[in-house]
């Protein structure tokens, strides 16, 4: 089985996502991290400069030696994003890289490098994704889709105080610039943009919490596959 999980940035994708693969007994698949990962890559190598102009060729030339996977964090009790054998999840959730993983996804080239290995993760049994072309592009056969959406003024809020939870120094009116720039550029790349799919269910959450999001997205998923007694140990 796929979940598919699409939507726009900082609508609790990821986490949500998490929460279901954990009741469901679904492996996590964070593609957004992995965008991220490729994204701070290129940074260490000087391939982005200070305009956010991407090298493409000196980043195309070096993806045959980028590595991202997931190691499994026990004490966590979650999976975290590693690059070339370091775990980065702290780091690829910087502004440093949000400002500028869009312009490195919409590269046609990257995408096509990570889908291949994300389709190939899938292979290992039933997984939820989530991502901006998860449902139109990398899985169009999935059986459920959501596209998950917010107001941009509640999403920029909820990055706002998720930075500052983690000592990031950072103004709001930062933060919602950088959300609505993204918005922009995925929506509008050329390669996989943003869309809603026709047989997606959208999911507003602008009034919503974490934990009702999760209740009714279980619930269609097991309308839809018939999946219902909740199992342990879903890795995430």
């Amino acid at each position: 089985m796929i979940v598919a999980v699409d939507g726009y940035s900082s609508t609790g994708k990821s986490t949500v996502a998490k929460l279901i693969a954990a009741r469901l007994g679904l492996t996590y698949i964070d593609t957004g991290a992995m965008y991220r990962a490729v994204t701070l890559e290129a940074l260490r190598r000087g391939l982005i400069d200070g305009e956010g102009r991407i090298d493409e060729e000196g980043l195309r030339g070096c993806l045959g030696e980028v590595r991202v996977g997931f190691r499994y964090n026990e004490e966590r009790g979650q999976s975290e994003t590693c690059l070339n054998g370091e775990t980065v999840e702290e780091e690829i959730r910087g502004m440093r890289v949000a400002d500028r993983v869009s312009g490195v996804a919409a590269l046609g080239f990257v995408r096509e490098f990570l889908v291949g290995q994300q389709r190939e993760m899938a292979r290992s049994g039933d997984v939820i994704m989530d991502g901006r072309d998860i449902g139109s592009v990398v899985f169009p056969e999935a059986e459920v889709k959501f596209f998950m959406t917010a107001s941009p003024e509640v999403r920029a809020e909820r990055r706002y105080r998720e930075l500052l939870a983690k000592g990031t120094e950072v103004s709001y009116e930062e933060v919602k610039a950088n959300v609505e720039k993204r918005d922009y550029i995925d929506s509008h790349r050329e390669v996989g943009p943003l869309r809603r799919t026709e047989d997606a269910v959208v999911v507003d959450n602008s009034d919503m919490t974490v934990e009702e999001v999760v209740e009714m997205m279980v619930g269609i998923i097991r309308e839809r596959t018939g999946r219902r007694g909740e199992k342990e140990g879903g890795r995430v």
